[in-house]
């Protein structure tokens, strides 16, 4: 029988974070896998555990137990430089709240995961100007966050976690501070990214945002619990 591998795979996740005395389970038990060229929504309310879930999945936060495989590669069997290597290599960040660099260019911020690339000055400016342009932002390359919109600011974010071209990109909450017709907006440019080729994993409380997805994951007290096989 043939084995399938699966572009990501968690075994019998677990995180537990100490307060105080107090034991406290962010992740109970999770099993589950995703494959490539995926669009998945990690549903859930704050606290469920979706984003202590994210941050596992993209190697910056170490689990009580349990594996995660990222193409068979088994990412806390790595060295802390490996696991950065392969972050800078194979994922695409999109944070909850932006972290541009405020004193940094809409273009300055979007060159900033290529510094570590080795590529030359002039392929880093090519590159960075190709996903502006590709979030619509062409006109505003120059100016500092702080002259953007909430949603603009999400679309330098989205700019940033693709110009490296990995093939997975993660998504904390990206549309949950912003209006509907804003959010419904980046939801579509994030699905434009899985046509073309990314594996998308979002983090949403929002029930609204399934409906862009190939697949929804429900996450509820650390435990996933619908929709962890596909449609």
């Amino acid at each position: 029988m043939t084995q399938i591998n699966h572009l990501i795979e968690i075994h019998e996740l677990k995180k537990t974070y100490q307060s105080g005395d107090t034991n406290v389970d962010a992740i109970k038990q999770m099993n589950f896998f995703i494959d490539d060229q995926e669009f998945v929504t990690l549903m859930g309310q704050s606290g469920s555990g979706k984003s202590t879930l994210l941050s596992i999945m993209g190697g910056l936060n170490h689990p009580t137990q349990g594996k995660v495989l990222v193409d068979s590669l088994d990412l806390y069997d790595l060295t802390a430089e490996q696991r950065a290597d392969f972050r800078s290599e194979y994922i695409g960040f999109i944070f909850q709240s932006f972290q541009l660099i405020p004193y940094l260019t809409v273009l300055e911020n979007v060159k900033l995961p290529m510094a570590v690339t080795g590529l030359k000055k002039n392929i880093k400016h090519q590159m960075a100007v190709e996903v502006i342009d590709r979030v619509g932002l062409g006109s505003k390359a120059l100016r500092l966050p702080d002259q953007l919109s909430g949603g603009e600011q999400e679309r330098v974010a989205i700019a940033r976690a693709i110009v490296n071209k990995p093939p997975i990109i993660l998504a904390d909450e990206p549309t949950g501070n912003l209006d509907s017709k804003t959010a419904k907006e980046i939801m579509m440019l994030l699905q434009s990214l899985n046509t073309d080729g990314h594996t998308v994993i979002v983090v949403t409380h929002n029930s609204d945002m399934e409906a862009y997805a190939t697949r929804n994951i429900r996450v509820m007290d650390g435990e996933c619990f619908v929709a962890c096989k596909p449609k």
